[in-house]
């Protein structure tokens, strides 16, 4: 099939996460069409993993078939790493456990004859808003998406940067403090256990408990009165709902993480110097106030003398960056 022909027609781009299988079928202005979603098997075996990607796809061409856009001249995938993006071999990645050096890439192909290729989600994603997104425009992109993890992906010239075994971008596993908290990946003090949803949860909790006053469930907008006055029940979705109604403890610890991530971005812009930093994800929409502020502190956290003309913006695609991510795989740009 050649570069042209993919253009012309519509791909189908998969988000598998660790709980569901997201798939839409996208044009080549990176327009979603028509989406779905899907229960993933991740604990019930690779076959049973497999037949969740299929069944997902299968609905889609399904309620796609009357429809003229819906010829499909590829597919890409986006899976959590560790991934082989040559090969479209998923390693061992933790969320799915079902896959252990699972053949994605040459198994979906077999059966849709049709291109196929699997990225790490966050890289995928990247090139997605590179493309047609919020970085569209720019040469040097960084991206992170900041949720129940973080997960980054680098796009240089239009394409990911892959490094030399495939396995470059983890930006979410950067230390900020080698003496910090364990991180499940091993190391201490990552970004990802300092300023992801679980580590605002955790935040959270302390200060509640620490200053019951202040969290009191009394107050209609505390996160006390929002967790049923269960201070171990508080969410980081709750600490995002407290500061929109003003709770200003929920602002000091949305603050507190969002000095984190400042800290953090100063590295980054001091190591890879991007001409714009991309943050999505589901807590990026609780930090989009903050912006602003990190963007003024982030020149004392870099020896760069021109950090503060870097752009920081808010994703385009939001909770369908997996589904682009995918697509975007066979853009032009992408090739």
């Amino acid at each position: 099939m050649t570069q042209s022909s993919i253009q012309q027609g519509s791909v189908i781009g998969v988000d598998i996460g660790g709980t569901k299988v997201a798939v839409g079928m996208v044009d080549a202005s990176g327009k979603i069409l028509a989406q779905l979603r899907k229960p993933m098997a991740a604990n019930d075996g690779a076959e049973a993993g497999f037949k969740a990607v299929t069944s997902a796809i299968d609905s889609l061409l399904a309620g796609e078939a009357a429809n003229p856009r819906a010829q499909v001249n590829a597919i890409g995938i986006c899976a959590p790493g560790p991934l082989d993006p040559k090969s479209g071999v998923v390693l061992n990645p933790p969320n799915l456990p079902c896959w252990r050096s699972f053949p994605l890439a040459e198994r979906v192909a077999a059966i849709y004859n049709v291109p196929v290729k699997v990225d790490n989600d966050a890289n995928a994603a990247a090139l997605a808003e590179t493309i047609w997104g919020a970085a569209r425009g720019y040469r040097y992109v960084f991206y992170a998406t900041v949720g129940t993890g973080i997960g980054t992906g680098i796009v240089l010239d239009g394409r990911i940067y892959h490094g030399h075994t495939g396995a470059a971008g983890e930006g979410g596993h950067v230390t900020i403090d080698y003496r910090g908290p364990l991180c499940p990946c091993g190391k201490r003090g990552c970004i990802e256990v300092l300023a992801a949803g679980p580590a605002i949860a955790l935040r959270a909790r302390a200060r509640v408990a620490a200053e019951p006053a202040r969290g009191s469930a009394l107050l209609s907008s505390g996160l006390l009165s929002l967790a049923a006055g269960k201070a171990d029940a508080v969410t980081s979705e709750m600490v995002g709902k407290a500061y929109a109604a003003g709770d200003a403890l929920a602002r000091e610890i949305l603050q507190e993480t969002a000095e984190l991530l400042t800290v953090w971005l100063g590295n980054i812009v001091d190591l890879f110097d991007p001409d714009v930093l991309v943050v999505g994800g589901g807590v990026a929409g609780m930090l989009n106030p903050f912006f602003a502020e990190i963007k003024r502190l982030l020149p004392s956290w870099c020896v760069n003398p021109r950090a503060s003309e870097i752009p920081l913006v808010l994703a385009h695609y939001g909770a369908d960056a997996g589904i682009a991510g995918g697509a975007a795989l066979f853009s032009k740009s992408g090739e």
